[in-house]
């Protein structure tokens, strides 16, 4: 049996905090060395952050890009993929996944996190939102305490 590759996303915001970008890139290094595939939205903040960290390592990155263009992808993105789909390609991105590592972000994050979790897709959170439902919490990001956390937990819930 030939051995099958775990794909995990990682989103977040195109724009992010220092401290933010450092998980990131944490998160892409362990990715890496963990021998798993990095999918992102393939642009800046988070996306380039995790994708410095595989780079860095040796580690498979994929870059789903909203627009018609590959040289959008950040200088990390090893396979960019084009769709013109605009953020329609969140779905593409999360879908492409066996598992999602959010770490920060905005209403794009949110979204995607949203699509992951209705399609049985696990999220783990780092620094990312929190959901509540009529006024209770809903656990379904299941959250992280680090970038190795993270990623054994993304590992291993596919």
């Amino acid at each position: 049996m030939r051995d099958e590759k775990k794909f995990i996303a990682v989103i977040g915001g195109s724009e992010c905090s220092p401290q933010e970008a450092e998980l990131a890139e944490e998160v892409g290094r362990e990715l890496a060395r963990q021998g798993a595939v990095l999918i992102c939205g393939g642009l800046g903040g988070i996306m380039e952050a995790a994708c410095r960290g595989a780079a860095s390592e040796g580690g498979i990155t994929i870059g789903i890009l909203p627009g018609a263009s590959r040289e959008t992808a950040n200088p990390y993105v090893q396979f960019p993929i084009v769709t013109s789909l605009g953020e329609a390609r969140n779905v593409v991105v999360v879908k492409s996944a066996q598992a999602v590592i959010a770490i920060g972000g905005g209403y794009g994050t949110l979204s995607e996190i949203g699509h992951a979790l209705r399609n049985g897709i696990p999220v783990i959170g780092l620094n990312t939102w929190a959901l509540s439902r009529n006024n209770q919490p809903d656990i379904s990001i299941i959250p992280a305490e680090s970038p190795t956390q993270a990623v054994n937990k993304a590992l291993s819930l596919i």
